[in-house]
């Protein structure tokens, strides 16, 4: 038995891989904003003018919230793959194409936005430590319009934006499901609107529609989808 007659059987293991991954990524992003919120209340905050700047904020002040965050969002794209091969394991095949595409764009999202991040907690962390500047405003988080920026803007944006669009129909049938699927619409279309405001340089469209609508849309469907993998894994036992 099942939540209804649309999804296959699933098996256990999809199950807990599902509700895991979307526990964990609630978890990462509740970090996160707990991360930003501490940083959002010790002013002053940081406003990119060049690299001497930076250096100066990041070494006379700790970075450990920034951090915590970063590693949190960099634990988010593997999680966020294997919850989408849970999706994709118990839906029928009718909806399989859709999940299949999802996978693959949420792979992409994956990578671009781990090696920014894996470049922040390492490359650019030891860079200063040791005093190695040269070059390092193109690969540096804090400057919008770096190089390695603008590869996570284009994971966070288009790749994830295309991956929840695509998994979201998926989702049909009880309150639930519907719940779920709207926060995936919800979240396509602030990434795709967020990608917008990169290009255009837009900052305000950014700040609205990643920091809070992406924000808030992946953190209401991982919470959504533990009700949802919790649901499942009762109903397959009766």
């Amino acid at each position: 038995m099942t939540i209804n007659n649309r999804i296959a059987s699933p098996s256990q293991t999809s199950i807990k891989f599902g509700f895991w991954s979307a526990f964990f990524i609630a978890a990462a992003f509740l970090v996160f904003t707990a991360c930003f919120v501490i940083v959002l209340f010790n002013p002053p905050l940081f406003s990119w003018t060049n690299l001497a700047g930076y250096v100066i904020f990041a070494t006379e002040r700790s970075q450990l919230p920034q951090q915590i965050a970063r590693f949190a969002m960099l634990l988010f794209g593997p999680l966020y793959v294997i919850l989408l091969n849970a999706i994709h394991d118990h839906m029928p095949p009718s909806k399989r194409l859709y999940t299949r595409i999802a996978i693959n764009f949420g792979l992409a999202f994956a990578i671009l936005s781990g090696i920014h991040y894996f470049v922040q907690v390492s490359a650019v962390r030891l860079s200063l430590l040791r005093g190695e500047l040269q070059g390092l405003e193109q690969i540096v988080q804090a400057n919008p319009l770096s190089a390695v920026s603008a590869i996570n803007m284009l994971g966070w944006t288009l790749f994830l934006g295309l991956s929840s669009l695509f998994v979201a129909p998926v989702f049909s049938g009880s309150k639930l499901e519907k719940a779920i699927r709207i926060a995936f619409w919800v979240n396509g279309f602030c990434c795709l609107l967020g990608g917008v405001g990169y290009v255009f340089d837009l900052t305000f469209l950014i700040f609205l529609t990643i920091n809070f609508g992406m924000g808030g849309a992946v953190l209401t469907a991982a919470i959504l989808l533990c009700v949802y993998y919790k649901k499942l894994g009762t109903s397959s036992l009766v």
